[in-house]
């Protein structure tokens, strides 16, 4: 059964973290590692809220590559979107690694593209989160 209330309440949740990449797009004073955990919640929140609109459960994980590959398993083409994969290492790895420079490097302008581009195509199927 479909939970729609849920998928938008979760992508309601996800637009306050694209907020806050917005907030600090143009800012050194944030590093990457908290511009990339953002990035991330907002990623993992969009897909649990797709897979709500499709009635599947999802497990607690920030694992992007669990959600996608559920996605898939419910018959969901999500080929364009398996790249943001990259962004599961900003979920823990990344807040708990201080001044380790291990860490991928952001394009802040490009990331805020992609996480819009999944908001907006998640938006689309479970229909406007503001209502």
């Amino acid at each position: 059964m479909q939970d729609l209330d849920q998928a938008r309440s979760l992508l309601r949740l996800a637009h306050r973290d694209l907020n806050a990449l917005l907030g600090m797009r143009h800012s050194r004073r944030f590093a990457d590692e908290i511009v990339g955990f953002h990035a991330q919640q907002a990623l993992e929140k969009a897909l649990k809220a797709w897979l709500c609109q499709l009635g599947a459960q999802y497990p607690l994980t920030h694992e992007l590559s669990r959600l996608l590959l559920l996605l898939e398993t419910n018959g969901v083409d999500v080929t364009a979107f398996w790249p943001l994969d990259r962004f599961t290492y900003f979920a823990v790895q990344a807040r708990y690694a201080e001044g380790s420079g291990t860490g991928p490097r952001l394009d802040r302008v490009a990331t805020i593209a992609e996480v819009r581009a999944l908001l907006g195509h998640v938006a689309a199927i479970v229909g406007d989160p503001k209502t």
